[in-house]
């Protein structure tokens, strides 16, 4: 992905200041609100900006004895991103790290709240390329809010399973939520790793065939070594957040969310471990394709060279018998012509079995 060019905008202003930086700036706002507890659910499509006056905002997310997960989609409205950062009493720096979508995998815990940024990564198989999003969380003591840059994302799992009663969610507090939103992210890692593994096995084929009249051959390898740095982007910082969530003391992560925090933790390890791999194979393949490419240019020069040296002494004889001196014993010679030929021949001969003594053939 290009860097955006808006980011040149935020240069020089106060922190905290409001500008969205990313690409997706003619994304409408869409925005959803789900409550529940575990006899209740409702769910909810906003389309007003009403609902978001301070004092409903507040009730909806603070209600006693339910969780509440607001998820807003579009981050281009600056007006409605301060109405949330009013509501909330968020930070001005956090509301500005939302909107800056080019941070940094990171965790950061206030009194009341927890700030939690990570990279959703999904696989385009038309560009066989990856689309990177930045996703942001808040979780508070009853509620988690998420913003993402569009439409689109990898939570529907978690939207059937607070619909349909499935599984602990319902049973569960707003620590437990974050985490199932977390796990969903981080699974879908292993999907764009089962794309990488197909085209490393795929380009792997390719270079053991010796296929090398393929000229997509370095492009592809240049397309997978820019999926792994993404992925590494995403999958490294995120260890750390992970590990400094499970670590908090703000009393917002039940203990018996950690364990299933480090179960995410594990899954990024897994994933790093991987990504490793892979891109150790990526630089093997490419190492292997430009050894190959080089050792097949050298069987041709080396043809190209034994040639040459068959033709060295015959251009010598034809040179020799083609000067033009009067007196030259061959040229009267009745069979001077097929003394030559043999001549020849017998050079040509001598070469060739030498050249396989010595195994250059």
């Amino acid at each position: 992905m290009e860097p955006d060019h808006k980011i040149g905008e935020k240069v020089g202003l106060l922190p905290g200041s409001l500008v969205y930086v990313g690409e997706n700036n003619n994304v409408p706002t869409h925005i959803t609100a789900m409550q529940y507890n575990k006899m209740n659910f409702t769910e909810r499509n906003i389309k007003e900006k009403d609902f978001f006056i301070r004092e409903e905002l507040r009730h909806f997310l603070h209600t006693k004895g339910k969780v509440g997960w607001v998820n807003v989609n579009g981050l281009s409205d600056i007006i409605l991103m301060r109405s949330f950062g009013d509501s909330l009493r968020l930070d001005p720096l956090v509301l500005e790290d939302i909107l800056n979508t080019q941070q940094r995998p990171k965790v950061e815990v206030f009194s009341d709240h927890i700030f939690f940024v990570l990279r959703m990564l999904s696989y385009d198989q038309e560009k066989e390329e990856v689309n990177v999003e930045q996703v942001s969380f808040i979780l508070g003591n009853s509620f988690v809010i998420s913003f993402q840059e569009r439409e689109g994302d990898v939570f529907e799992m978690v939207r059937v399973r607070l619909r349909k009663k499935w599984g602990n969610l319902r049973f569960r507090g707003s620590d437990y939520l974050l985490y199932s939103l977390l796990d969903m992210i981080v699974d879908n890692y292993f999907l764009i790793l089962e794309c990488l593994s197909h085209k490393v096995a795929q380009m792997e084929e390719r270079i053991l065939s010796e296929n090398l009249d393929d000229q997509n051959v370095p492009a592809i390898i240049q397309k997978n070594k820019k999926i792994i740095l993404t992925v590494q982007q995403a999958v490294y910082p995120l260890r750390e957040a992970i590990n400094k969530l499970q670590r908090n003391e703000s009393g917002l992560i039940d203990e018996r969310t950690v364990k299933f925090l480090s179960d995410v933790q594990d899954h990024t390890l897994q994933v790093t471990d991987n990504i490793e791999s892979f891109r150790d194979m990526n630089t093997g393949l490419q190492d292997v394709y430009l050894s190959t490419l080089s050792n097949n240019l050298n069987q041709v020069m080396k043809i190209l060279t034994i040639i040459s040296t068959i033709f060295i002494p015959l251009t010598f004889i034809v040179g020799l018998y083609g000067m033009n001196f009067k007196y030259m014993p061959e040229i009267g010679w009745k069979y001077g012509y097929l003394f030559s030929w043999g001549l020849m021949v017998t050079v040509v001969i001598t070469l060739f079995v030498f050249f396989k003594r010595k195994r250059w053939l």
